[in-house]
């Protein structure tokens, strides 16, 4: 009979040589990967939840497009020339601060304006990082078919 906790044991083993030299690896698509994943669909749900002044759950969007950009940082601290916790302090903090001012006073003009400096953002990076065919705009339908993002009637 096969005994679990020794076969496991060299799974670990290689797993503990293998995953540090990966998470230092420079995969050209890193970036690109985890913007289109975590980043693209907190961007767009914060842009509906805007649009729809539903405001808890834009807070609640906010603060998880912030988290995200914080794991991006630890995850990938450096691509090519450029540091990822950097690039984010000196493009989106400032919109982020927006978006979150705006939330908070529910001012859907206010919203707009800062989601399109966040936006702005978003593409100037791309831009200055030999990626202006990556164009963000503002969600011009919901692709999340099993979410609603109108405020709930209470």
């Amino acid at each position: 009979m096969l005994n679990p906790t020794r076969s496991i044991v060299p799974i670990a083993v290689a797993a503990a040589l293998v995953l540090p030299s990966l998470a230092n690896a420079q995969h050209p698509a890193a970036v690109g990967n985890l913007m289109t994943a975590f980043v693209q669909p907190r961007h767009i749900k914060l842009g509906l939840a805007g649009a729809e002044n539903n405001w808890p759950y834009a807070a609640y969007e906010l603060d998880q497009l912030r988290e995200t950009f914080a794991d991006i940082a630890e995850i990938l601290p450096k691509y090519r020339d450029l540091s990822i916790p950097e690039m984010i302090t000196t493009t989106v903090k400032e919109p982020l601060a927006a978006l979150d001012r705006a939330i908070k006073a529910e001012d859907g003009n206010q919203f707009a304006s800062a989601y399109g400096q966040l936006t702005a953002a978003c593409n100037a990076c791309h831009r200055s990082y030999d990626r202006a065919v990556i164009v963000m705009q503002p969600a011009t339908a919901n692709i999340f078919p099993d979410q609603e993002f109108r405020p709930t009637k209470k």
